[in-house]
């Protein structure tokens, strides 16, 4: 016999999640699908741990709105959970003259989004904060922060579970059928596929989002954007650290720039970059700190030779392709794709770990969950 189910999570990443959690807490039977043997294996846990303001994103954007509303929620979650994490403030910095404008746009940007402590910073002003910083200006934004991102899922499937969630593991979703009754999943787990029909259906698949989607019958297949991947290598600093803050440069194509961060435990990390790929692969070019060098230098000169030591790489679910303006979210119900009760999450990078509990909420009010 068919079990039946109310709601499937797929994807035990940061904003599955998240997702799981709040339902579960909404009084819904969710059970959580996760591919690998550990929640957050991918995107969640091959980031730079930032809590994002909301400056960069285009106005009225989903990534800026959710952004900025899931930015004031983490911290207030996490002062509450006593999930590690500092505002630790951050600079992004003009290296040059020619690049002052630039910071007037971002302020510009962020002031509209709604983030707005944003404040101005001469060369002088730059240089007190971040004394090894070379930069012709910089503005400072005091609501960025570090996370634990580990503690944070952690803390998410806690609450998920104590309110009755369960996660399965080793768990991959093979395909699926739209039916009047609910959605038939079937489930792959030690080698046997088992099928559960779910009235809701949350795909947070990651990466897997698309190819997911994909293997649900009834869905309109027009429906389902392209996937591109956009994989970014991080470096790590060998010995002291001479920065208190992160520091950005200005943003470019693709990504923030090479950024320096620091982990919770103190860490310099610089990352990432921009690199287009067709598969997803996680092999770092150690190589690529030659590229790493001259762009830290543009505003850290004093980097010693050879204090680049390999990090880790992490791969960007986009939505859109190389050269063409940065996609949104993609947060797609039923008038989208045709399947009543499922909801389809595409596109989410960063500032997808800031979001995560704005984006949980949303789908939990598409889903009659609020």
């Amino acid at each position: 016999m068919t079990e039946r189910v109310d709601t499937v999570v797929v994807g035990a990443g940061v904003v599955g999640l998240a997702v799981a959690r709040h339902l579960a807490l909404a009084g819904h039977e969710v059970i959580l699908l996760e591919a690998a043997d550990v929640i957050g294996s991918e995107t969640s846990s091959r980031n730079s741990e930032v809590i994002h303001a909301g400056i960069y994103y285009p106005a009225g954007s989903l990534k800026a709105r959710l952004c900025v509303a899931g930015r004031q929620a983490l911290y207030a979650y996490c002062e509450s959970r006593g999930v590690p994490h500092t505002r630790i403030g951050k600079l992004i910095v003009a290296a040059d003259e020619a690049q002052l404008p630039e910071l007037d746009t971002i302020a510009a940007k962020a002031a509209t989004n709604g983030v707005d402590d944003m404040a101005r910073l001469s060369r002088t002003e730059a240089n007190a904060m971040e004394p090894a910083v070379r930069c012709a200006g910089a503005l400072h934004s005091p609501s960025t922060g570090i996370i634990d991102s580990h503690a944070l899922m952690l803390s998410y499937q806690g609450e998920a579970e104590g309110h009755g969630a369960m996660v399965a593991f080793n768990s991959c979703l093979v395909g699926g059928v739209a039916r009047e009754d609910g959605i038939l999943l079937r489930v792959a787990s030690d080698g046997e596929v088992t099928e559960l029909v779910a009235a809701r259906v949350v795909n947070a698949a990651g990466l897997g989002a698309q190819e997911v989607a994909g293997g649900i019958e009834g869905l309109a297949p027009e429906s389902i954007p392209p996937r591109f991947l956009a994989r970014g290598c991080y470096f790590t600093l060998a010995g002291a650290s001479p920065f208190r803050h992160l520091v950005y440069p200005v943003p470019e194509p693709g990504g923030l720039g090479v950024h320096v961060t620091l982990d919770m435990a103190g860490q310099t990390r610089f990352g990432p970059d921009v690199e287009w790929i067709d598969e997803i692969d996680y092999a770092l070019d150690e190589a690529r700190a030659d590229r790493f060098a001259p762009a830290i230098r543009a505003y850290w000169p004093d980097l010693p030779n050879g204090a680049l030591q390999p990090g880790y790489t992490g791969i960007r679910p986009k939505v859109a392709r190389r050269g063409a303006p940065a996609g949104d979210f993609i947060v797609q119900g039923p008038e989208a794709h045709g399947v009543a009760g499922l909801v389809n999450l595409y596109g989410i990078e960063s500032p997808g770990l800031t979001a995560s509990l704005a984006i949980a909420e949303m789908v939990g009010e598409m889903l009659g969950a609020p």
